[in-house]
Formats: C-alpha cells, structure tokens, sequence
C-alpha cells in the first residue's frame, strides 16, 4: 500500500475505540456506551460516511479523537439522515473551535439536503481553552442549528451530563429523548459556583425527575439501546405511508367511556383501541397531564393524535396542557402529519389560582397554532365538548375534515351544571329549602344534556353523525386516504418552537 494512504488509515484507525481502550474502560465504569457504539447501533451496517474524522484541537499541546466531535451521514432503515455526536472521552464533550466548524458543516449539509438530524449532546458546553483561540460570540453554529427548525426532523439525545451550549442545542430539537442518567443545565457546577457562589454536583442540576415532568425531556428511555430505538421510531412517523399495521379490537371502544358521566377514564385506551397495534407514540407524557400527545400510525398512515385526558383535572385545559398541544400541532404542521382530536373536556380550567399562570396567553396560544395550521384534521366528540375548551379540540366550527360523535357526546357552550346556576338563578333563589333546589336545578340540567346530546346535536347536523365506537377506525381511515398528499416544498413550511 502507497505510504500515503496508510497514513490516512493509520490516523482514522486510530480515532476508532479499538484504538482507545482507556476510553472505552472509562465508559464502562460509569455504564455508559461510547459515541461511535450509540451511532453504529443506530446506523444501517456499514452506511456511515465521517466528516471531520481527521481534525484535532487548535492547540498543539492538546490531542483528542475526532477534536470530540463525530459527524457524517449515513441511513436509518434505508433513509438518509446526519449524525452529530458529542464524545464525552475527549475533553468532555466540550465544543472547541475546530468542533464549532464541524457541526457547522454538518448544520449546513443537513439544511440543504433536508436531512433528519441526529445528536448525541452529552457534553460541557464551551471548552475553556480555546476561548482566547477565537471561540467567542461571533459563532454561527446556534443560529444554523435554529435555521434547522422544520426542514426535518431534529432529534436530540442526551445518556449523561449536558450541559451550557450542549444544552442550548438540546432544547432546540423537535423531540429531546433521554435515559434516567441524563441531567440538562444551563450550566454545569463551575460556572453555578461561579455566579451563585454554591457548590452543586452534576448529578444535583437538571435531572430527569427535574426535567421529565416540566416538558425539557420528551421521551425518556431505559438505556442508550431504547433511546435509539425510540429515535428510530419517532423518524418513522415522517418518511410518509407505511404498510397497514395490525388493527385493534375495535369493539372493546364501545365500553371504555363508562355510562356515569361522572365516572373518569384512560383516554389512551382510546387511541390504543384506533391506532395500529404497537403504533403508539406519546410525547412528554409527564407534562401538561390533562393532554395526551402522541404520534401513531392508522393503516399505515402517520397521524398526531391530541386527546383531552378525563383521569386528570376532568380533562380541564390548563396553561401546560395548552403549550403542550400548541407545540404538537406545531411539529404536526411542520412536516404534514394530519391531526386527529379527541374530545372530551369541561372547558379550559378556572379560578383565581389557575389565572396566575396565565392561562388567556397560553390557551391563546394553543387556538392561534391551530387556526394556522393548514394539515388537515379530523375530531372525535368521545364525551363532552364544552365551552372554549371544546372549541379548541378542532370543533366543527375550526373545518376539520371529518368531526363525528361518539353516543356519549354532549355539547354545550360551558358546563351544563354551571349554564344553570346562571340561566335559573331566580328560580333556584326563590325555593323554599335546598332540597327544593336540588330538584329544580337537576331537573333543569336533564333538560338542557336531553337537548345537548351528541344525538340530538347530529340531529341538526351540526357534527357529521353520530357513530357506534367501533367503527371509529374505518371512518377515521377512508378519511385518512382521501386526503390529498402534502404539495411539495423546497425550504420549511413553518418553525417548531422550543416549547
């Protein structure tokens, strides 16, 4: 072999972990897998393409493998995707000037082919000494990765420490997956010291029990090995129309919604008793509890479902539930996944404490999303649909494409029990004891559901129709297939925001 390609041999053999054994070891003692393990698990065998496989740090007096940065391109079950991962064995997993360059170059190549991007980001955050090498705050690297936002998938995952500009990274990927050894900051235990004056651990900042249930982490994952499993699922959603999955016993929808309206239930029975079978893929499940957001497959077909959730608040809308679904709506819109609604709430939430979370903006943020979304959407009325809170769930008046009821669906413009207390205030004054009112006011609410059923709203054509549970799965899936493809586009149809 001519000396010069041996060199180059010589130099990338030596970047590989066969070449790094006390590296590898140190990853073993904490339990941890290294970069090139996670992305060769990942990856179709012998597809990876390295890019930057040959830089090292700026300084002459420091070495690292790959300068602590892997990036290239290579194919997941067959699609083309870009891979960037932070190597926590080179000075760990700090972004350098050298690595700056190389996720540039790899933010570029993925804008422009339109690539799913990949990251690992177990990381430091700036590494201190390159910061008089020219790292400073003229780098382009977080707004090229912001740019990234809606072109394709952006997928975050983080197995241990990951933190300052790594972090930054992280919080803007369209789904952020972690295992239970991850902690995200802002900023790791020096710089807190620094500027609070406290001595913190790593493992006391931005843990999963921290981060999971206020909506940081979207997906968390056992291992490294689940967390890739669970990345490769959530692409899949995205590459359009697969074979039809295995259907659901549909017949076990009708006896879900118990018959005492005011008996609570799982609304993720429902979208399990609809989606294909094992299809279900529900993001930020610890956060904004009165919402269930989750991404399934119907005969083959991507669809983002949003389901009010009965077993928490009655299905309320608080500010949380509103971020967290105005979001989804968001990364639905961006890459053509239609919506499915299901509905079943008592309004958006009240009272003097729910106010103090600004809950005007946020569940005005949530119909905004909605009313610029231009995916189509379809709505299930599984039980009530009332007031604004039932407007936002893609009523009737939003133009979905299909909206049907359930025989347990009721309609109103707010809580029927409330519209009474208003609309028969001076006869419910008037009575002589408080059985007397009892009587008056449950009489008056039986008459105002009689009128309000899904039934008797079909029957003025104001939803589609009215529906045995079990057919729910076809019509949702003629429904599905009449939908035109999405218009193709050359750049991003619209931003994901970060919350």
């Amino acid at each position: 072999m001519r000396k010069d390609v041996a060199k180059v041999q010589e130099l990338r053999a030596a970047n590989l972990d066969a070449a790094r054994p006390e590296a590898v070891a140190k990853r073993r003692k904490t339990g941890h897998w290294t970069a090139r393990e996670q992305i060769d698990a990942f990856l179709d065998a012998g597809t990876f393409a390295e890019y930057g496989a040959l830089a090292r740090p700026v300084r002459d007096d420091m070495a690292g493998a790959a300068d602590g940065l892997i990036t290239g391109i290579g194919e997941v079950e067959g699609r083309s995707c870009a891979i960037m991962a932070y190597d926590y064995t080179v000075h760990a997993g700090t972004q350098s000037l050298i690595n700056h360059k190389k996720h540039d170059r790899i933010f570029e190549v993925a804008e422009r082919l339109r690539l799913p991007l990949i990251c690992w980001l177990e990381g430091g955050g700036a590494r201190p000494h390159d910061m008089f090498a020219g790292l400073g705050l003229d780098l382009p690297t977080f707004m090229a990765f912001a740019r990234l936002s809606g072109q394709a998938p952006l997928v975050g995952i983080v197995t241990g420490r990951c933190f300052a500009g790594n972090a930054n990274l992280a919080g803007m990927c369209d789904v952020l997956i972690a295992t239970p050894k991850a902690n995200i900051g802002m900023a790791g235990p020096p710089l807190v010291e620094a500027a609070l004056g406290k001595s913190t651990t790593a493992e006391e900042i931005g843990p999963v029990e921290v981060q999971l249930p206020n909506g940081v982490i979207d997906l968390l994952a056992e291992d490294e090995g689940e967390a890739i499993q669970l990345a490769k699922q959530y692409l899949g959603y995205f590459g359009g129309p697969g074979e039809p999955g295995e259907a659901p016993d549909g017949k076990a929808l009708r006896d879900i919604i118990p018959e005492n309206p005011r008996r609570a239930y799982d609304v993720r029975k429902v979208i399990a008793g609809i989606a294909d079978v094992g299809s279900v893929l529900e993001l930020r499940a610890k956060f904004g509890r009165a919402i269930v957001t989750a991404l399934v497959r119907l005969e083959g077909r991507p669809l983002g479902v949003i389901a009010n959730q009965p077993i928490h608040m009655a299905g309320a809308i608080d500010s949380p539930a509103s971020d967290k679904a105005a979001r989804f709506i968001q990364l639905c819109d961006a890459f053509d996944v239609p919506l499915l609604f299901l509905c079943d709430t008592p309004g958006l939430m009240v009272g003097p404490e729910i106010e103090k979370t600004a809950l005007v903006r946020h569940s005005g943020r949530l119909l905004l999303n909605l009313a610029s979304a231009s995916v189509p959407f379809m709505t299930v009325i599984l039980r009530k649909a009332y007031g604004l809170g039932g407007y936002v769930m893609g009523a009737r008046g939003l133009d979905p494409a299909l909206c049907l009821g359930w025989p347990t669906a009721e309609f109103g413009g707010m809580g029927l029990e409330g519209a009474v207390n208003i609309t028969h205030r001076a006869e419910l004054a008037a009575a002589p004891d408080e059985a007397a009112r009892q009587a008056i006011h449950d009489r008056a609410t039986a008459e105002l559901k009689r009128m309000n059923t899904g039934l008797e709203v079909a029957a003025k054509f104001e939803i589609d129709d009215i529906i045995d549970p079990a057919e729910t799965r076809h019509y949702l899936g003629q429904a599905l297939k009449a939908m035109p493809a999405p218009p193709p586009r050359n750049g991003r149809k619209r931003v994901i925001d970060a919350w």
